[in-house]
């Protein structure tokens, strides 16, 4: 899978920053939203952000593709049977974002999937923190693209693999 560049290690400082200059690079773009939509669980942290510097309302989608013990197995998409939102329905111009797009897939399939079921969306706009070249489809507004598939370890992967019994004794790395 990784076979053109060696893994990617961020840290929670580069997380957050990277976050925030994603948020900076929309705002600079000059494009307006009346919505976020995150896909959980990649994107939820990224939403809260987004959706306080943009004093926008939060939506939220819940979308799996990653499975296994340590979240790395990748299998078929599952999406949720709906948004969740304080908002009565979703329309309008619609900021769509998530952490990374990997192979592509589930943003190839969620887009339709909304339109189909929220049809007062009238524009869908895709941001991402990181893309891989090997993904079928760029989303609209991206900070890094990466070249092959470098796997992303994110400093909340931790969680994967940690036990509830291990919390007292671990050192989360929480830089």
């Amino acid at each position: 899978m990784n076979t053109e560049q060696k893994d990617l290690w961020v840290s929670w400082d580069e997380y957050h920053r990277s976050i925030e200059l994603l948020a900076l690079k929309i705002h600079e773009s000059g494009l307006q939203f009346d919505h976020i939509l995150c896909l959980a669980r990649g994107g939820l942290r990224i939403g809260d952000v987004f959706s306080r510097l943009f004093k926008l309302p939060l939506s939220i989608l819940s979308v799996s593709s990653y499975r296994g013990s340590s979240g790395q197995d990748q299998g078929q998409i599952q999406i949720g049977g709906s948004v969740a939102s304080v908002e009565k329905t979703l329309r309008g111009r619609v900021l769509l974002v998530d952490d990374l797009v990997d192979s592509g897939i589930t943003f190839r399939e969620v887009q339709p999937w909304l339109r189909k079921h929220y049809p007062e969306i009238s524009d869908i706009t895709s941001a991402v923190i990181w893309v891989k070249s090997v993904s079928v489809v760029v989303p609209d507004i991206y900070l890094e693209y990466l070249e092959g598939a470098p796997w992303i370890h994110q400093p909340f992967e931790i969680y994967d693999t940690l036990r509830l019994e291990e919390i007292g004794n671990a050192d989360l790395s929480r830089n």
